[in-house]
């Protein structure tokens, strides 16, 4: 094999080009008690993440140092970001920045549907992202 077609290779060629992420059933990771999510797409500088939550789910307190910006497409629910509390609900967007602590509880009645982009990249994350698929 030579070094240009090695695994690592191809991984760094994605960084510096257009990639395409197409859905497979192979990319949905289970990441806690009713918490789906996909990595729809990264790079070095951001992570682009779709997750599917029950109703009544609890992404429980935590802080990371990325930069985080999101939209609810469906659901909503609880949404506590250092000292404040909101309500979020279908449409409604929101960023966290670098640091800040937040926890989601969402609707207890309805499913939610939530795409996170963070900035830079979620290294933690990258054990669940695939390569592109066109490369």
């Amino acid at each position: 094999m030579n070094m240009t077609d090695s695994p690592d290779a191809r991984s760094l060629r994605g960084y510096a080009a257009a990639c395409l992420w197409h859905d497979k059933t192979e990319a949905w990771h289970e990441v806690g008690p009713g918490l789906r999510r996909r990595i729809l797409s990264h790079s070095l500088t951001g992570t682009i993440v779709l997750y599917r939550i029950a109703p009544g789910s609890i992404f429980a307190l935590h802080n990371h140092p990325h930069a985080q910006f999101g939209v609810f497409l469906e659901g909503g629910g609880a949404l506590r970001v250092g000292e404040e509390n909101w309500t979020m609900k279908e449409g409604d967007s929101y960023f966290i920045p670098p640091g800040v602590y937040h926890e989601l509880k969402t609707d207890p009645d309805r499913n939610s549907v939530i795409i996170d982009f963070f900035t830079p990249e979620r290294e933690d994350y990258a054990k669940e992202a695939l390569l592109p698929d066109n490369r």
